[in-house]
């Protein structure tokens, strides 16, 4: 248990770091849309923020846990000596911090033998440190207020806002929004927030009831699946090794309606991956 709090304590205080160090950069570079790349296709940036902030994040867990593995979403891959490995997302969001979308995040998971043990999600905008230890709940921490998360209750499908996400390329963009049309008549609403991290930690506090996608990184749900899980939800994800291009549903929902929109996803074609490149 020693060695968990560790772990979180590293996570949470190097998420908070690269957040601020995410502020101030922007700050000082103005429109970060000058200083963008595409990676993937046209519509999947990486900013210089996005590269200068893994390598901060790397650099202070290479510091602080020199024995440590790091999987990092810019690139970083680093051995684990100790059993210990951090996957890594330093801005889960990117489309929404070019344009200046406050809904953009740092998240930092850490997992052992391939479950994931501690998270860390903090909304760069907004300062909201979320976090969790597995087998000891979450919370969410904004200023000095720590409160607990637990999210809803919810029973009726019909009844539940659900947030989802598209991929970069245009055909599984396709085949994913022919699904949210199938899908949007049997639910209460769809949000489409653009970072699965943040959408991972609506669910945990109840802002949304779940949340779906297919091609997610290990780096964009691992962090807030656990904090989603640790606040009562019930959590499907693909194996951490897992590459996104597989197109593998992630499932994360309020345990009274999992079942029921796992079914609804099922009857659509939803719960197969989506190879589509």
């Amino acid at each position: 248990m020693t060695e968990y709090m560790d772990l979180h304590q590293v996570a949470t205080s190097v998420a908070q770091e690269a957040a601020e160090k995410i502020v101030e950069k922007r700050r000082e570079l103005g429109d970060v849309r000058a200083y963008t790349q595409t990676k993937s296709s046209p519509v999947d940036p990486v900013t210089v923020v996005d590269t200068m902030a893994e390598e901060f994040i790397v650099g202070k867990l290479q510091q602080l846990r020199p024995q440590d593995g790091v999987i990092g979403e810019e690139g970083s891959d680093t051995h684990s000596e100790s059993g210990i490995t951090w996957i890594v997302d330093p801005i889960d969001g990117t489309v929404n911090f070019m344009y200046g979308i406050p809904q953009y995040a740092v998240s930092i998971a850490a997992a052992r033998d391939g479950e994931v043990i501690v998270g860390a999600v903090c909304n760069v905008a907004t300062g909201e440190l979320y976090s969790a230890v597995k087998g000891h709940g979450a919370t969410v921490r904004r200023g000095e207020e720590v409160t607990p998360l637990k999210c809803n209750e919810v029973q009726e499908i019909g009844l539940s806002l659900i947030a989802t996400g598209f991929g970069y390329s245009a055909k599984r963009r396709d085949a994913q929004g022919k699904l949210v049309a199938e899908l949007l008549p049997q639910v209460r609403d769809i949000r489409r927030m653009g970072s699965a991290a943040l959408d991972l930690c609506a669910v945990a506090s109840g802002h949304v009831d779940a949340h779906f996608e297919h091609g997610l990184n290990a780096w964009d749900y691992a962090a807030g699946a656990l904090i989603a899980a640790e606040a009562g939800a019930v959590a499907h994800t693909p194996p951490l090794s897992s590459a996104g291009a597989n197109g593998e549903l992630t499932l994360v929902a309020a345990a009274g309606v999992f079942d029921r929109l796992w079914e609804l996803l099922d009857g659509i074609g939803g719960t197969p991956p989506l190879r589509v490149q």
